[in-house]
């Protein structure tokens, strides 16, 4: 008896420990759901279309996925080096609603390619390696149980091949793609008479390193319609309309940031009179990881944040919680950003980094330096390189892919992973649906500048102001989305009408604070949103 005692003595502080870190790990805020078990592809590049539905899109030659095209259609290509005859979906329409899958067919790789919505809400898909090269893509997004399907532009192509490059759209609602691996160069889609073929951009040049530390460079519109241009650990102001850089900020402390170094950026939402933009770039590997292929090489947690407007502009540094890699930083509709997916060590690419970081953090750009974030309720999937989160228009987050190998593998320590997941933030518990605001009404499209009502209902009477904030539809790839924006627009008090509260809204003065195509509309009462509703801005 007393052997026995002493046995579960030892024992006792390990079981003690072992049950607090389940409980704290219960008390942490966020839920994970798990959609679909097998999506059939590992998302590389993901998008949220105006239908509700999202696109996943992976390279053409990965080998077979785990999703077969329609019958008899097929993707012949004699220089693919595993399939000459290719009869596997590399993309599909995802609907959360349903969790229904459906196949999509492209033809030439994707991989590393770059993306965004046109003002029709029509997704443009720009570049890849070897036949995708030079390739331009469109998809038109359909309700779900459509047929819309991908593409390829016969017309036009890239000027510059492009792998590894950012698009943005502009004011005008033509896109810039910047960069790529070997090509540090600028062009437009559509070209037009004043720009036209690949112009130079000496910045990509001047910070490009042996790590090739310039490529998918984090592009932001500023409301002043420049653009803020980041790769290595620096940043310039470029003025696309005369191809000047305006402004050189500093440099960012902490070594690199952008592939394969594999940090992350957000622009805080744009509020107010809409003249002030904070980006804030966090995370990355440490300097050299990549060229000695060192997998165990502990990341970076450190945050930068830089007021871009600001004359005299300066970093202000913080650290998150965890080194991270290949995190993705996702704008909520509060103006909150949620930090998920990556590793806590080695770096960007196939087979490079190990040790999941499973805990998201939220950052919340309203409280001081030291408060700032939030550790929360951890996933158990890894999320490794060729990862991806998007904000759904009901306020989870996908979470799809991981891909860390050339091929589908699915018995390696990290294996190829085509498991759909959502995450709640807290702002969807139980307890705060009573608070959480439903659209009743809003118009389909709006004009810049023009004043115009929303209508929503509570459960319980509201208490201070409103927000309506327009979210963007970005296109993930490789721990930056590409377009990502939340403005906030210029609102009054709701007033009570009919068992339900009027909102006055203004919508965004102009293209640059927001540049014209399909938001997501969220209205948001005390820290918890609505689901979206879909306004198309026009000029």
């Amino acid at each position: 008896m007393e052997d026995s005692f002493s046995s579960i003595s030892r024992w006792l502080p390990l079981i003690l420990i072992f049950m607090s870190l389940l409980t704290v790990r219960a008390q942490l805020p966020g839920t994970w759901e798990l959609l679909v078990p097998n999506a059939g592809i590992a998302s590389m590049h993901t998008a949220v279309t105006r239908f509700n539905t999202v696109v996943l899109l992976d390279r053409t030659n990965i080998g077979p996925s785990r999703k077969l095209l329609p019958k008899s259609r097929c993707r012949y290509d004699p220089n693919d080096a595993v399939l000459k005859k290719d009869c596997f979906a590399h993309s599909v329409v995802f609907d959360p609603q349903t969790n229904q899958i459906r196949p999509l067919m492209i033809l030439t790789d994707t991989w590393c390619s770059s993306g965004q919505f046109l003002p029709d809400g029509t997704l443009l898909q720009a570049g890849g390696d070897l036949d995708g090269f030079r390739k331009i893509r469109k998809f038109e997004p359909c309700e779900s149980d459509g047929f819309c399907d991908w593409v390829e532009l016969g017309d036009v192509e890239l000027v510059n091949g492009r792998w590894y490059a950012t698009n943005q759209i502009l004011p005008d609602g033509t896109v810039i793609i910047v960069g790529g691996r070997g090509t540090n160069t600028v062009e437009y889609f559509p070209p037009s008479k004043n720009k036209n073929g690949a112009i130079e951009l000496k910045f990509l040049a001047d910070v490009e390193d042996n790590q090739m530390d310039n490529l998918y460079p984090y592009v932001h519109l500023l409301p002043n319609g420049h653009l803020f241009i980041f790769a290595n650990n620096k940043a310039v102001m470029y003025d696309h309309n005369g191809n000047n850089v305006i402004r050189e900020y500093p440099a960012l402390s902490g070594g690199p940031r952008n592939y394969p170094s594999a940090g992350s950026s957000v622009m805080l939402a744009l509020e107010g009179d809409f003249s002030t933009a904070v980006i804030v770039i966090c995370g990355g590997a440490q300097y050299g990881a990549f060229i000695e292929r060192s997998t165990d090489t502990p990341a970076h947690g450190s945050c930068g944040r830089i007021v871009a407007t600001d004359p005299k502009p300066g970093w202000e540094m913080e650290d998150m919680p965890f080194g991270r890699i290949m995190g993705d930083m996702v704008l909520l509709p509060t103006g909150d950003s949620l930090i998920i997916n990556g590793a806590q060590a080695g770096t960007q690419g196939f087979e490079m980094a190990s040790n999941p970081c499973l805990y998201p953090v939220l950052y919340r750009p309203d409280q001081p330096v030291g408060l700032r974030f939030m550790t929360l309720n951890p996933g158990t999937v890894p999320r490794m390189y060729h990862s991806t989160a998007n904000l759904l228009p009901d306020g989870r987050v996908l979470i799809a892919g991981s891909n860390p190998h050339y091929f589908y593998k699915f018995s390696a320590e990290f294996p190829t992973e085509l498991r759909l997941e959502a995450f709640s933030p807290e702002y969807l518990s139980p307890d705060r649906a009573n608070i959480r605001p439903v659209i009743e009404g809003i118009p389909e499209t709006v004009r810049y500048g023009e004043a115009f009502d929303v209508f929503v209902s509570v459960s319980l009477p509201v208490v201070g102001i409103v927000e309506v904030n327009f979210g963007s539809a970005p296109f993930a790839t490789h721990s930056f989305s590409q377009g990502q924006r939340l403005v906030k627009l210029t609102v009054t008090p709701s007033v009570p009408e009919n068992g339900r509260y009027r909102i006055k809204c203004t919508a965004p003065p102009n293209g640059a604070v927001a540049p014209p195509g399909y938001y997501m509309a969220f209205t948001v009462n005390q820290g918890v949103p609505s689901v979206a509703r879909w306004v198309h801005l026009v000029p």
